[in-house]
């Protein structure tokens, strides 16, 4: 398949990026299933979205972007994950990216590099793992350098930016930089071949005395610095509580589609037709409380991410403090309402809707493997911290 041009995903100024979105998530779910058997990179869908003008939907429209909110931008990604995830995940690390350097980063840093993405459709990767502690940074002959092994680089192939992130050999601390990916010493791996997300390139990668430039270093507040910088991870976790979410909402339309269609009443049942049989309505009903709910929840926290966001550097740790109990809530509702429709839609479809030519059982295995990202019981006790002491996530890159 070839990719779209331009003019056949966006085919007028000025677009409406839901109507994009939508245009792109129809072709996006025509190879899903056959993309999902393949692995590798989605190099033809990449190039759709570059042509639609997407990547920059969160870029301030006087720096040429779209000027989203992060409400309607986490829309458009769940509306991506409805049916494919993996498309979903690299397109949401994207605007996690640009919002690293603009949250760690100086105005005459991320201004620059805001405006060259509007204008270049560029794609950002991610090498960033602050658990990956294996890619040290030295200063030799007055030049820092990023050499060692990374390991889930997501986006990484086919970017045009990477952010990548060191440890200080001097120092201990963690180093996080915006670098081109076509620098020489950037070496990244196919290695990725997970059961779930297979197409999110999250591999490994080699940096072998990779140059970083002073200008490219995120140092000014630098990571985690203030409450405004502390959004990161928040940005992060309610991402991937859209993507939970919108992996449960594509596996219920897919189930209620084929129970529709193909299911079959059991012989001991006293209904005679699908539509009427009590147990399939109970599990319809069941499933649509928990998705109803966990919707609500991650609703609600996009918005006071944005609210939080338009504050700015005023923005302080007890409201800080709040979206992150919000985002933490949607991710422990998205998590477990996702795992447990996408596990049990197979007994509202049946026997048939196994066969592997199907694939039904790719939105349980992408939301298994994407939930391991941080285990939710982490989550659960920082809750519970808040519910009985009234103590907030501490900020770190997981909370």
């Amino acid at each position: 398949m070839e990719a779209l041009s331009l003019a056949e995903i966006r085919p007028a100024e000025p677009i409406d990026p839901k109507t994009v979105a939508q245009a792109l998530a129809s072709e996006f779910a025509k190879t899903a299933v056959t993309r999902d058997q393949l692995g590798g990179t989605p190099k033809v869908e990449r190039d759709q979205i570059r042509a639609s003008g997407l990547l920059g939907l969160i870029i301030p429209a006087d720096l040429g972007g779209l000027g989203a909110s992060w409400v309607d931008t986490l829309d458009i990604v769940r509306s991506f994950a409805r049916v494919d995830s993996s498309i979903a995940q690299v397109f949401a690390f994207q605007h996690l990216m640009l919002a690293t350097v603009r949250l760690f980063g100086t105005e005459a840093q991320w201004q620059p590099w805001f405006r060259q993405t509007a204008e270049n459709n560029w794609f950002w990767g991610n090498a960033l793992n602050p658990l990956d502690t294996r890619t040290a940074s030295n200063i030799e002959a007055r030049q820092r350098e990023f050499h060692g092994k990374k390991s889930f680089c997501s986006g990484a192939t086919d970017s045009d930016m990477l952010i990548a992130s060191a440890i200080d050999a001097s120092t201990q601390k963690l180093l996080i930089a915006a670098i081109p990916t076509s620098r020489s010493g950037i070496i990244l791996h196919q290695d990725w071949d997970n059961i779930g997300q297979r197409q999110t390139d999250s591999g490994s990668a080699d940096f072998e005395h990779v140059r970083v430039e002073e200008a490219e270093l995120l140092t000014q507040p630098g990571p985690l610095s203030t409450p405004f910088a502390c959004l990161r991870p928040l940005i992060a976790q309610l991402i991937f509580s859209n993507i939970y979410l919108g992996i449960a909402e594509g596996a219920l339309a897919e189930a209620r589609q084929y129970t529709l269609q193909q299911s079959r009443v059991w012989s001991g049942s006293l209904a005679d037709d699908i539509r009427s049989e009590p147990y399939t309505l109970l599990h319809y009903g069941e499933f649509w409380v928990q998705l109803e709910g966990a919707k609500l929840l991650t609703e609600r926290a996009a918005e006071l991410l944005d609210d939080a966001w338009n504050k700015g550097e005023v923005l302080t740790a007890e409201e800080r403090g709040k979206v992150a109990v919000a985002v933490t809530a949607a991710k422990v509702a998205t998590t477990k309402a996702g795992l447990d429709i996408t596990q049990r839609m197979f007994e509202v479809t049946g026997a048939r809707a196994t066969t592997a030519a199907l694939r039904l059982d790719r939105f349980w295995r992408n939301l298994r493997v994407y939930t391991l990202h941080d285990p939710v019981d982490f989550k659960l006790r920082e809750l519970g911290d808040w519910a009985l002491n009234q103590q907030y996530p501490k900020p770190s890159f997981y909370s």
